[in-house]
């Protein structure tokens, strides 16, 4: 899981890279479906929860990053801005639906995380998931470059069933798994942006706005890694490894599901 610090850390030049993609856009708002207001969790600096308050949803965000809720805050006064991480955060008040995008692997307790964001659904709201899952990292070819960095990146992904049984646990059904394959105009540079352009890594702010590139512990990796990345796209060797690392099983994950249990009292 990577502390609130971290995310203190990028949250200066997080909205540099990390736009609202509006493809992925476009699916949120699909299953979130004709839900009027929705709260979201690990909003971030508020790229997709403020792009869906201007669709006409009524959005409450949940974050527990200073600077980054301080970021999105100064981008929107129509957005409910709530400082709180998923297993902990209280409202007094329930939401025709959820969301939580690209956060379950920064969460210290996804069950718990999950049981409390169920408790503020009303029965019948859709809970939208956009995440990866280790099954999927393992066709990252980035980890040809940076090994350790994609091997820990991967082990605090939670497994799709991981999520489902935490789910399921906490009073939700219906499940929908919809395979994402990240396009070549993405908006969102995040971890898997480059996977058919390389050089996109090489650019120090997209690495800024990655999580698993501001560890310092892998620092020397990474520097390695860029440089042998470098001499592989020179010399053509990059695209057989990329064409080893050819999946259908999508780069990401929305998981739809539906609350069908009552608020925990």
């Amino acid at each position: 899981m990577n502390s609130p610090s971290k995310y203190n850390s990028i949250g200066h030049t997080y909205n540099t890279t990390r736009m609202a993609d509006p493809f992925l856009l476009s699916r949120m708002k699909f299953h979130l479906g004709e839900a009027k207001n929705c709260l979201d969790v690990g909003s971030g600096t508020g790229n997709y929860t403020i792009a869906l308050s201007e669709s006409g949803i009524q959005m409450t965000g949940v974050e527990p990053s200073d600077v980054m809720i301080e970021k999105a805050r100064s981008k929107s006064d129509e957005v409910d801005w709530i400082q709180g991480t998923a297993e902990e955060f209280k409202l007094d008040r329930q939401f025709e639906s959820g969301l939580a995008s690209l956060t379950l692997h920064h969460w210290r307790d996804i069950e718990r995380g999950i049981a409390n964001l169920q408790n503020h659904l009303l029965p019948g709201a859709p809970l939208v998931i956009f995440t990866s899952s280790p099954e999927q990292m393992e066709t990252y070819w980035l980890r040809e470059y940076f090994p350790k960095m994609l091997k820990d990146s991967s082990d605090a992904m939670p497994s799709i069933s991981e999520v489902v049984t935490a789910l399921e646990k906490a009073g939700f059904s219906d499940f929908i798994h919809e395979k994402y394959f990240v396009k070549p105009d993405l908006k969102d540079q995040f971890l898997q942006c480059g996977k058919d352009q390389p050089e996109l890594y090489f650019r120090e702010d997209i690495r800024k706005g990655i999580s698993s590139f501001q560890s310092f512990s892998y620092a020397d990796e990474i520097e390695s890694g860029l440089a042998q990345l470098r001499s592989d796209i020179d010399s053509g060797k990059w695209k057989d490894i990329r064409n080893q690392y050819n999946s259908d099983l999508g780069d990401y994950s929305f998981i739809i599901a539906t609350n069908k249990s009552r608020a925990i009292q």
